[in-house]
């Protein structure tokens, strides 16, 4: 006797925010949870992209696509073009993404540089993605900070906590004017667990969790 295949889960998150807001931790909970990728039974290698990954040097903490120099626009774009082109060739499969598009267009919009990523969106969309804001109160960055100074390899971009507060809002605004569906969580009780449930919780509703065309 056969039994009918289960629903396929692929989801495709993107999730955004400023630091300390637990977005990597998330980022590999979600990918093991069963409501996101699946119950499993073993470990295995499901993707993680990252747009903060500083592949344009040679360098440890140097640029990549968020805080790329002027000259390396055109760079830049076709490597948002390839990331977008691979995810449309690998559709019926789960993509979790630790920041993407908003947080290259916050970090060059607070330099005077805007980018128009609607031709991205526009392509995102019908993939099904969506966009999780992770957010903290601001009393909570303080004892998030000393959590990061414990392992943190380059402890002195945590010296001020005040543009991650401002960093914060312009995410508010720049999520406010995305095409793609999104919503903010408060991660500041750093629970993982509860918030990859809320995650889930909202995918279901908005039924994203699957892609079947």
């Amino acid at each position: 006797m056969s039994h009918p295949l289960p629903p396929k889960l692929c989801p495709k998150i993107i999730l955004e925010g400023t630091r300390l807001t637990h977005k990597t931790d998330i980022a590999f909970a979600l990918n093991e949870h069963p409501r996101i990728v699946g119950p499993r039974r073993y470990r295995y290698h499901s993707p993680l992209v990252s747009a903060e990954w500083c592949a344009f040097t040679n360098f440890p903490w140097g640029r990549g696509l968020i805080n790329f120099e002027p000259h390396e626009f055109d760079l830049a774009m076709e490597t948002y073009a390839t990331w977008v082109r691979l995810f449309e060739l690998q559709r019926y499969y789960s993509w979790i993404v630790d920041r993407f598009h908003l947080s290259t267009r916050v970090y060059q919009e607070r330099r005077g540089r805007g980018i128009d990523f609607g031709w991205l969106e526009q392509r995102l969309f019908p993939l099904g993605f969506g966009v999780i804001l992770c957010t903290r109160t601001p009393g909570s960055f303080e004892s998030a900070r000393e959590d990061r100074l414990r392992v943190s390899g380059n402890p002195a971009q945590y010296n001020d906590l005040t543009p991650f507060l401002q960093e914060q809002e312009d995410f508010r605004k720049a999520i406010a004017q995305s095409s793609l569906p999104h919503c903010e969580i408060d991660v500041s009780d750093g629970d993982i667990a509860r918030i990859c449930d809320q995650v889930a919780d909202w995918l279901t509703e908005h039924h994203l969790l699957g892609f079947y065309t």
